[in-house]
């Protein structure tokens, strides 16, 4: 009984478990593009915005973005005015839908949240703590390689364009990777294949030159 009880999961752990799970899932869809038109849509303004703050400051590109948003709403709204004042008819407010829907974060969603959040942070405490009070040498030495790696990373590479080669590599090689496994089966996708690994090669290669004058 008591290891029945000590092995069951507790509410908060169980949907935190649960929103892990949807979430993993939706990153799943999105990079291998299941469907195309969202992953293209995530994927463009993803890149979008790390290639502006790259060439402008955060200021100015949540300014720029919020009024492109306030543009193409505000004009849908007046046009969808119009429309409704020339036929005559009442459709009410074309956000409507939207306005009513609930965007509220309910406590339970919250502790499924926080629940993450802390079993990371407590995760990477205690690893932190491991390898820098050297509890095993190898791991720690390791760490320090890689330290030293990322010194020469960084002599390059700023935060951003570090960042925009992650995002095309987050949502590329799952791609190329799914196209080089069917190719295994299917002999005419290796041009496709190819096709993905010559834009991956294009984007290490030229994409930190085109960035390099506004490294920090």
């Amino acid at each position: 009984m008591e290891d029945q009880n000590s092995t069951a999961q507790t509410p908060e752990q169980s949907s935190g478990s649960d929103l892990h799970d949807s979430a993993l899932s939706v990153v799943e869809e999105l990079v291998y593009w299941r469907d195309v038109r969202r992953s293209a849509l995530v994927f463009g303004g993803s890149l979008l915005v790390l290639i502006s703050l790259a060439t402008f400051s955060l200021i100015s590109v949540l300014s720029y973005l919020l009024l492109a948003m306030l543009c193409v709403t505000i004009t849908f709204r007046v046009y969808k005015s119009v429309i409704q004042a020339v036929q005559k008819s009442d459709e009410g407010h074309p956000f409507k839908v939207l306005l009513e829907r609930n965007i509220s974060i309910t406590p339970d969603m919250a502790h499924g949240y926080m629940d993450i959040i802390l079993l990371n942070l407590n995760q990477a405490l205690i690893q932190t703590r491991r390898l820098l009070l050297v509890e095993d040498v190898v791991d720690s030495l390791k760490l320090a390689g890689l330290m030293w790696v990322l010194t020469y990373v960084g002599a390059v590479f700023n935060g951003v364009t570090l960042l925009i080669l992650a995002d095309i590599v987050f949502f590329c090689t799952p791609l190329v990777y799914e196209k080089n496994k069917t190719a295994r089966e299917a002999p005419w996708s290796s041009a496709a294949e190819q096709n993905g690994l010559n834009f991956l090669s294009f984007s290490f290669v030229f994409l930190p030159s085109i960035l390099r004058p506004n490294l920090c």
